[in-house]
């Protein structure tokens, strides 16, 4: 059965029930009572009408978080999965947000680097997957390995940064 049956088919049985006195029909219980008082007799009148209407069967549309905000939450995901604690994550969100601003398509001219760690040069990022140059997610993974294997944590890497303005 389609949401256009299923629709059609409980419009119907409203209508039904509250015109019969099964509903909210509080104007047909008073009409009634007013009949039962002058002795009238009141011949209950059914009437059920259907209707079609148009349905748009789609799924909900989400609003999709903005590609920063969702490489961050990735991003401390992973540093949390490094038992790292949550000041390490304050201090690869300063060094990532002084290199690209998390833009995953950041590119230096100047020097070539490329993504959101800035790995010079950008194909680097290519051991951990081809698909560097687009994806966010394979971006941060060399990053936190970089990181990890050159400064020890985050907070290594942004100390370095912060007295060379490079790590």
């Amino acid at each position: 059965m389609d949401s256009r049956s299923v629709l059609r088919n409980t419009v119907a049985a409203v209508i039904a029930a509250t015109v019969t006195g099964g509903g909210s029909g509080v104007a047909w219980a008073d009409e009634w009572a007013a009949a039962e008082r002058t002795g009238e007799s009141v011949r209950p009148v059914t009437h059920v009408g259907v209707w079609t209407t148009r349905v748009a069967a789609q799924p909900p549309r989400y609003r999709q978080a903005p590609a920063k905000i969702r490489s961050k939450a990735y991003a401390f995901r992973l540093v949390t999965r490094h038992t790292w604690s949550g000041e390490q994550f304050q201090c690869l969100d300063s060094l990532w947000t002084r290199e690209s601003n998390w833009d995953h398509r950041a590119y230096n001219q100047g020097s070539g680097a490329y993504g959101i760690p800035q790995a010079l040069p950008g194909r680097k990022m290519g051991y951990v997957a081809s698909d560097w140059r687009f994806n966010p997610q394979t971006q941060i993974r060399w990053g936190l390995r970089y990181i990890k294997g050159r400064y020890g944590s985050p907070c290594g890497a942004w100390g370095h940064f912060r007295s060379h303005n490079w790590y």
